[in-house]
């Protein structure tokens, strides 16, 4: 009997290192999982895919609690393969669409189950009206649950291992003819302060917190200065949806900045009254919409008469949406231009979409804008490192580094004016 007590209280410390470890590897692992994901499926997915509605493709959450992950990982890798094979499942999914699905053959296993477990666990909801940021949930719900269902289970094994050692040692002494006086109406509150006093489950308990603790702080962390989802109240209630999506302009017919300097600039309200001069969505009663009414406010604009008054003009005090720190260098020609087949090519951008939509997501479905890409560092790296700008000798810029390569090669002099240096975006940004 002794040595059945000794060999429970083994098992008992394996138990209570592998829920520790459980837990740890869980709750790191399944969060990573996630974040992975949440990345890639930006960079690879978010161009014809929405989690929770049709736009290109079908809404990825739904099909991904409804198909087979070994079905996924063979359509996603390459789903051309996979209808060739006559795969009837593969022919039927095609049929959702006109446009043929990007392959994707150099992605692993690995990173298509991090999609996919970013897939089911859901994007963050967007800021509330009142503008607050919305911090990116790094874990699922399912994660959650999992982890203190871990810690649940661990503490139910320690204390039956607890009670089976008492019992044993018990029949033990039983044995040796020692009596035992059994405790009677023991208390909730005083099993609560033995449970306490117990040195090992005190441990348990504290190293919980500390894994617990930290998780969170360390997730805390990495989200810092992070602001996707940012949704914040505009003066004028406008609709990308209604103007980009459902009416077609193009994007630069506002945004001309993007596509000829540094920034993409704030539309005039000139640009609103090429338009709105004559649209007024008028209401049955014959009142302008009240937003479009803000935009008459704010350039002092007379609809009846039809006149502008300078002295009533007040500017329209947008609120910025994409703010990128003061240290960081972007410039938008660079990359809707110079880079814009280069980054298509990259995100799975669908050539009749804009290319704006790499960065800014579908704006053409945003009721009211909002940040779709964390921009971070990392995110702008990646896809630095992923983008093929080989093919592009024939544009100018790349001319021209050629040109200074071959005249670095022949010993020839090279001056920062044959490198872009006279630009004035190097020092006035």
């Amino acid at each position: 009997m002794r040595n059945i007590s000794l060999i429970l209280k083994k098992v008992w410390k394996s138990a209570f290192i592998f829920a520790s470890l459980s837990f740890l590897i869980v709750t790191v692992t399944q969060a990573q999982d996630v974040v992975a994901g949440r990345t890639l499926f930006k960079a690879k997915c978010a161009s014809c895919h929405a989690l929770d509605h049709d736009a290109t493709g079908p809404a990825l959450t739904p099909k991904v609690n409804e198909l087979d992950e070994t079905f996924l990982l063979a359509w996603i890798k390459n789903n051309v393969a996979l209808r060739a094979s006559g795969n009837a499942q593969a022919i039927e999914a095609a049929k959702f669409s006109p446009s043929e699905m990007t392959a994707f053959p150099t992605l692993k296993d690995e990173e298509i189950k991090n999609v996919i477990a970013y897939a089911k666990a859901g994007e963050p909801k967007k800021a509330a009206e009142a503008g607050a940021a919305v911090k990116d949930e790094g874990t699922s719900s399912l994660s959650i649950v999992g982890v203190i269902a871990i810690i649940i289970l661990s503490i139910i094994v320690l204390v039956v291992l607890g009670r089976a050692v008492k019992m044993l040692e018990r029949l033990i002494l039983q044995k040796q003819g020692i009596e035992i006086v059994e405790e009677e109406n023991v208390s909730l509150a005083t099993g609560v302060r033995a449970l306490f006093k117990n040195k090992k489950f005190v441990a348990f308990f504290v190293l919980c917190l500390i894994i617990v603790l930290g998780s969170f702080g360390w997730m805390g962390m990495w989200e810092t200065g992070v602001h996707t989802g940012y949704q914040p109240v505009q003066p004028i209630k406008f609709s990308h949806e209604l103007h980009a999506g459902i009416n077609q302009i193009d994007c630069q017919y506002c945004h001309s900045g993007a596509f000829k300097s540094k920034n993409s600039t704030i539309p005039s309200l000139n640009v609103c009254m090429n338009c709105h001069k004559n649209v007024q969505a008028r209401t049955e009663d014959g009142q302008i919409s009240p937003e479009i009414q803000k935009i008459y406010n704010a350039l002092g604009y007379d609809a009846d008469k039809q006149t502008y008054d300078k002295t009533k003009e007040k500017p329209i005090e947008w609120v910025r949406v994409h703010n990128l720190p003061d240290f960081a260098y972007f410039n938008h020609s660079q990359h809707v231009v110079v880079g814009e087949a280069a980054i298509r090519k990259e995100k799975g951008i669908n050539p009749k979409d804009p290319v704006c939509f790499a960065c800014h997501g579908p704006v053409n479905t945003m009721e009211e804008i909002y940040q779709y890409s964390p921009l971070t560092m990392k995110w702008c790296i990646n896809c630095h490192k992923d983008a093929d700008i080989s093919g592009k000798k024939n544009d100018a810029f790349y001319a021209n580094i050629i040109a200074a390569h071959e005249k670095i090669k022949k010993g020839e002099k090279i001056t920062p004016a044959m490198l872009g240096g006279l630009e004035c975006g190097k020092c006035h940004y």
